[in-house]
C-alpha cells in the first residue's frame, strides 16, 4: 500500500490541506489557518529555488577553465542542453508524484539527486562524465522546480501568493548577479569544480529546513503510476527538446536528421495522448488542456519563455559587442530585468485582487509588448540607461504576467490537483525556452547572413563566416572599417530578433484572452 498525502481539516469552509503545508483557497472568502513555521518553510524553498537559478549562470563563467581541464571543447555545450533537456521532461512526472504522495518526498528526493549530481560533476574526469553528471542534476532540478511554487501554493492564500512569488522571484534576480561573481571567483582564485560544491551546503541546508519544519500527514491508498505514460512522455519530450537545441545549430532545419527527430517525436506525442486518455491516473491529465483557464495560462507562459530567450542569449553579447561594456557592466544590465520582474510580481497582488488574473496578466503582456517594440525602435549603439530601463520594463512584464497565471491556475484546482496543474504552468515556460533557443537563433543567424551577402566592396578585409563574427570583432582594431561594419551588423540582428518578439508578444496577448475573466474557484 503506498502512502497519499491526507487532509487535515482546516476550518469551514476551506478546502482540505496537509498539515504544515497549506493555506488553501475558500472559494473567493481567501480564509485560511494558520500554518506554523512557515517563514522557515519559505526559506527552505528559496534555497532550494537558489540551486536551480544558480547553476547555469555560475557554470557559463567557467566553461573555459572546465574546456582548459578535460578537454572537449566541442561537446561543452551538452553542458547546458542535456541539464535543460531533462530538467523540462521531468517536471510533469514530478508535479505528478507530488500530487500523489505529497510535496515533500519530492521536494526532499529531488534535492538529494540533485546534490549527488553536484558532488559527482566535481569529481568529473572528463567532458563525457561531467555531461552525463549535469543530466543527472537536471533531474534533480526538475524535482525543485514542480514543487517549490506547488508548496508556495499550498503554505499561502490567493491574496498572499503575489508576495510570495515576488520573494521567490528575488532568488532568480539574485542568483542574476551572485552566479557569475562567484564562477568568476572561482575560476580566478581556485578551481572549477568549486562551482558544484557551493551547491552542497546550500542544498543540505534546504533539505533540513523542510525535514524539520514541513510535515504532512498521510494515509494508506493504493495508486496506480502510469509508467507507461510516464516514458511515453519523457521520450516524446527528450526527442522534441532535443530536435529544438540541434536544429539549426548540430543540423539544418530541413535536413533528414531534424526530419526523423520531429518525425518520432511527433509519433510518440499521439502515442502519450492515446495511452493518457485510457490511463486510471494519468501524468499528464487530459483537464490540464480542456480547461480554459489552464489552456490560455499555459500557452501565455510559453509566449512568456520564448520572449525570454531573446535578452537571455544575445544581450550580454550585444552590451559587450555593440555598446562596448565589460563583462561584470553587460551582466548588470540583464540582471537588471529582476528589479522589474520582483517588483512587479509582488505588486500584482494588488492588482488581480481588483481586477482579476486575466486582466493582469494581460497588462503584463501589454508591457512586454512595449518593451521589445521599444527595444527594436532604439537607434544604433544606444545609450546604456536606455538599454538598462528597458530591460526593468521588460522584467515588470514577465512578473506582471507569469504571477498572475501561475496564482489563478492554482486557485482554480483543490490541493490533490495543484501538483500537476503548477507542473504544467512550470513544465510551459521552460518549454517556451526551448522553443526561444531556437526561434531567436534562426532569426540571429538569419539576419546576419542577409546582412553579410550585401556587405560594401570597399572592406579592406574579407568577411568572416556568421559564426566567427564575435571572435574577429574582439581581434581587430576598433577603427577599422570591417570592424565598424560588423558592429553594424551585429546590431542590425539583434534589432531583427526583437521584430520577431513583437509577433510572439502579440500571440501572447491572444493566449491570455482565452482564460476567462471570472474563473470558477474550487467546490469543498
Amino acid at each position: 500500500m503506498m502512502q497519499t498525502p491526507h487532509p487535515i481539516p482546516a476550518a469551514p469552509p476551506t478546502p482540505a490541506a496537509p498539515d504544515g503545508g497549506a493555506a488553501p483557497d475558500a472559494g473567493r472568502s481567501d480564509t485560511a489557518r494558520p500554518i506554523p513555521h512557515r517563514g522557515w518553510i519559505l526559506a527552505a524553498l528559496m534555497l532550494a529555488m537558489s540551486l536551480a537559478a544558480m547553476d547555469i549562470t555560475i557554470v557559463a563563467t567557467v566553461i573555459p577553465q572546465i574546456v582548459g581541464d578535460l578537454g572537449g571543447f566541442e561537446h561543452f555545450s551538452w553542458l547546458f542542453s542535456i541539464y535543460l533537456l531533462a530538467q523540462t521532461i521531468t517536471i510533469p512526472l514530478y508535479g505528478k508524484l507530488a500530487d500523489l504522495y505529497g510535496r515533500k518526498p519530492v521536494l526532499v528526493g529531488g534535492s538529494a539527486v540533485f546534490l549527488l549530481g553536484s558532488a559527482a560533476c566535481a569529481l568529473a574526469w572528463g567532458m563525457v562524465p561531467l555531461i552525463v553528471f549535469r543530466a543527472l542534476q537536471g533531474l534533480g532540478a526538475g524535482a525543485i522546480m514542480a514543487t517549490v511554487n506547488t508548496l508556495a501554493g499550498d503554505l499561502y492564500s490567493t491574496r498572499e501568493r503575489a508576495r510570495v512569488q515576488g520573494w521567490l522571484s528575488s532568488v532568480w534576480g539574485i542568483a542574476a548577479i551572485v552566479g557569475p561573481t562567484l564562477g568568476g571567483a572561482f575560476a580566478e582564485y581556485a578551481s572549477w569544480r568549486w562551482v558544484f560544491l557551493i551547491n552542497l551546503p546550500i542544498g543540505l541546508a534546504a533539505i533540513f529546513l523542510i525535514g524539520r519544519y514541513l510535515h504532512e500527514t498521510t494515509s494508506s491508498h493504493a495508486h496506480r503510476i502510469d509508467y507507461t505514460g510516464a516514458i511515453l512522455m519523457m521520450l516524446a519530450g527528450s526527442l522534441g527538446v532535443f530536435g529544438l537545441l540541434q536544429g539549426g545549430n548540430a543540423w539544418a532545419w530541413s535536413s533528414p536528421a531534424s526530419v526523423i527527430t520531429f518525425g518520432l517525436a511527433g509519433i510518440l506525442i499521439l502515442a502519450t495522448i492515446a495511452h493518457e486518455r485510457a490511463a486510471a491516473e494519468p501524468i499528464m491529465p487530459g483537464w490540464v488542456w480542456r480547461n480554459r483557464v489552464m489552456l490560455g495560462s499555459n500557452l501565455g507562459v510559453l509566449g512568456m519563455g520564448l520572449v525570454m530567450m531573446a535578452p537571455g542569449t544575445y544581450l550580454p553579447v550585444y552590451a559587450q559587442s555593440v555598446m562596448g561594456l565589460g563583462p561584470i557592466s553587460a551582466g548588470l544590465v540583464l540582471a537588471s530585468m529582476s528589479l522589474g520582474w520582483v517588483s512587479a510580481s509582488a505588486w500584482s497582488g494588488h492588482l488581480y485582487l481588483r481586477f482579476g488574473f486575466r486582466d493582469t496578466a494581460l497588462f503584463g503582456g501589454v508591457l512586454i509588448l512595449l518593451a521589445v517594440v521599444w527595444f527594436a525602435w532604439l537607434p544604433p549603439r544606444p545609450a546604456t540607461w536606455l538599454v538598462t530601463a528597458n530591460q526593468i520594463l521588460l522584467g515588470a512584464g514577465f512578473g506582471m504576467l507569469s504571477t498572475p497565471l501561475l496564482v489563478g491556475v492554482q486557485s482554480i484546482v483543490p490541493w490533490h490537483q495543484r501538483g500537476v496543474a503548477t507542473s504544467a504552468n512550470m513544465w510551459s515556460r521552460y518549454l517556451g525556452q526551448s522553443l526561444g533557443a531556437a526561434v531567436v537563433g534562426a532569426l540571429f543567424n538569419n539576419a546576419m547572413q542577409s546582412l553579410m551577402q550585401t556587405a560594401p566592396a570597399t572592406l579592406e578585409a574579407p568577411l568572416p563566416a556568421a559564426r566567427d563574427v564575435m571572435s574577429v570583432l574582439q581581434s581587430s582594431p576598433a577603427a577599422s572599417a570591417l570592424h565598424q561594419y560588423l558592429l553594424t551588423v551585429f546590431d542590425s540582428a539583434t534589432h531583427q530578433v526583437y521584430v520577431g518578439m513583437i509577433w510572439v508578444a502579440v500571440l501572447t496577448l491572444l493566449a491570455i484572452l482565452l482564460v476567462p475573466r471570472h474563473p470558477p474557484m474550487p467546490q469543498t
